[in-house]
């Protein structure tokens, strides 16, 4: 995936899951608030460390 799609998608996702625990803690529920918000800083790492999948050659 490109950079130029990669950085967008990682603000969104980032963006989002502070946007969940906000909302989560402010509704109390402080354990969901942080699950959500470490899920999305888990998810932003995995998509910048690990490469996309390619198929085999030959196979279609």
């Amino acid at each position: 995936m490109p950079v130029k799609i990669k950085l967008p998608l990682s603000l969104l996702v980032l963006l989002v899951g502070a946007g969940a625990y906000y909302f989560e803690t402010g509704a109390g529920n402080e354990m969901a608030g942080k699950i959500a918000g470490g899920l999305s800083v888990l998810m932003v790492a995995a998509m910048w460390v690990f490469p996309e999948t390619g198929g085999r050659k030959g196979a279609e």
